[in-house]
């Protein structure tokens, strides 16, 4: 799963879609994930990663995590 490239991002949390003109915040998890995303990480990575840094439990956040991405390609930002 990858980010589309010309995908604009802030640290803050500021996501543009120049395609569509759309954009959206997330809060700082959500702009870590991006984040983590524009690496290449796969979600299982990430996963990992989310749940070691923060202790939240692994199928919640699995959850969430799926969630999160749906919205992600609802916005045309994944490819």
């Amino acid at each position: 799963m990858k980010l589309r490239k010309n995908i604009a991002t802030s640290e803050e949390g500021f996501v543009f879609n120049p395609g569509t003109g759309d954009s959206f915040s997330t809060n700082p998890i959500g702009t870590e994930i991006i984040s983590l995303l524009k690496e290449d990480k796969s979600l299982s990575v990430i996963i990992d990663l989310v749940c070691d840094k923060y202790d939240v439990d692994k199928n919640q956040f699995e959850k969430d995590l799926d969630d999160f991405v749906a919205q992600l390609k609802e916005s045309s930002i994944l490819e």
